[in-house]
């Protein structure tokens, strides 16, 4: 019986970053969509359902603690998994009370990172490496 793949949103405003957690993530066989911008990403999910999402929190705009409150708010079961490059004391534990199922330091660790996201949502568990 086919299964698809899980599907893992992006949301980074910076390029580079985007890139290489796509090249991750489809190495490893999810499917991955990118998101610039936290308008974006809110507009796409009525009609892209997704199994997890990587998240930025310092972008211009929607950023990372106003999407983690639009879905608890909105009560969006999607898993969270927030990366960030500007860790400061206290942060880990309000994304955490947003409903945030992982913490990650930019530059991220991929082996910490695939087991925050097999941690999240047990369908990516069932992906192996290439």
């Amino acid at each position: 019986m086919f299964t698809a793949a899980p599907v893992v949103a992006v949301l980074d405003d910076e390029p580079e970053m985007r890139k290489a957690l796509r090249r991750l993530l489809t190495s490893r066989g999810f499917q991955v969509e990118e998101y610039a911008c936290g308008e974006d990403l809110l507009a796409a999910l009525s009609s892209h359902p997704l199994d997890c999402l990587l998240l930025d929190l310092h972008m211009p705009g929607i950023n990372g603690f106003d999407v983690l409150e639009t879905f608890r708010s909105r009560h969006i079961p999607v898993p969270v998994v927030v990366l960030t490059a500007h860790d400061e004391p206290g942060t880990a534990d309000r994304v955490r009370s947003l409903g945030a199922s992982a913490y990650l330091k930019k530059p991220v660790d991929r082996e910490a990172l695939l087991a925050a996201i097999a941690a999240a949502n047990p369908t990516a568990k069932d992906q192996s490496p290439s």
